[in-house]
């Protein structure tokens, strides 16, 4: 099975299965404004759009498109994105308190914004299709290797986008992610028994309880409890890849 570094759609590719048909993950590709079709990216303001869709390409060198989302995509998160993700994210205090702080000043995103460029972190934005407008933002922390091949998941949507069904679209395509190019094995997410609307979200994307943790973390100036959620590659219908580097081999 091959894993090179690069490939012909301009970025970097993962082959997930061999055989008859081979299936190749696109991230951040370099593509042409305008340019449709096989290994093209869908561009988007702030900076490249990351698909996370897979193409298939059979023998015939038809290509077809499974597990995207119809209405929405995921890209990083730039310094250009400031202005108007700190004007979402005041917009939406009231959505998320006492759930979620998302940064509110200048100061805030950028301190935010540097967190994603450490190892063991990434983040998306979850943006609309019909236009590029910012949904929400997805994070994927702690990424533990090891034996452990873990991580922790957290998001919000933005008020104006809130109940539309975009933050679940664009959490499913995360999951494809996470288990598909970061070979995770297992995902977390910690959720305030009082938070419905998230716990509503994990549960449609499979997500288990797996218990409750009183005092867990610090928000809005007192610990709180949180409920346990979880879910591992084997509970998800995705194609199998072989193991991170770092799994031992027993």
């Amino acid at each position: 099975m091959r894993r090179p570094a690069a490939g012909p759609c301009g970025g970097r590719l993962g082959w997930l299965s061999g055989g008859r048909d081979e299936w190749c993950w696109l991230k951040a590709a370099a593509v042409p404004p305008g340019r449709t079709g096989r290994g093209a990216a869908t561009e988007s303001r702030g900076g490249a759009a990351l698909s996370f869709s897979m193409v298939q390409n059979d023998e015939a060198g038809a290509g077809l498109r499974a597990g995207d989302s119809a209405r929405v995509t995921l890209r990083p998160l730039v310094a250009g994105d400031q202005d108007e993700f700190v004007a979402l994210a005041r917009a939406s205090v009231g959505l998320h308190h006492p759930w979620y702080f998302m940064p509110t000043t200048r100061e805030e995103f950028q301190a935010y914004l540097a967190r994603f460029r450490q190892p063991g972190t990434e983040g998306f934005l979850v943006c609309v299709r019909d236009g590029g407008a910012m949904a929400g933002i997805v994070t994927i922390d702690s990424i533990v290797r090891g034996r452990f091949q873990s991580a922790s998941l957290s998001y919000a949507a933005f008020a104006p986008a809130a109940g539309r069904g975009y933050m679940s679209e664009g959490l499913a395509l995360v999951l494809q992610y996470a288990f598909q190019e970061l070979r995770l094995h297992r995902l977390e997410a910690s959720i305030q028994p009082a938070n419905q609307a998230s716990l509503r979200l994990v549960r449609r994307q499979g997500f288990r309880q797996e218990g409750y943790s009183p005092d867990m973390l610090f928000i809005d100036g007192a610990w709180r409890g949180h409920e346990r959620w979880a879910i591992t590659r084997e509970m998800t219908g995705f194609p199998p890849v072989d193991p991170h580097p770092t799994l031992p081999a027993r």
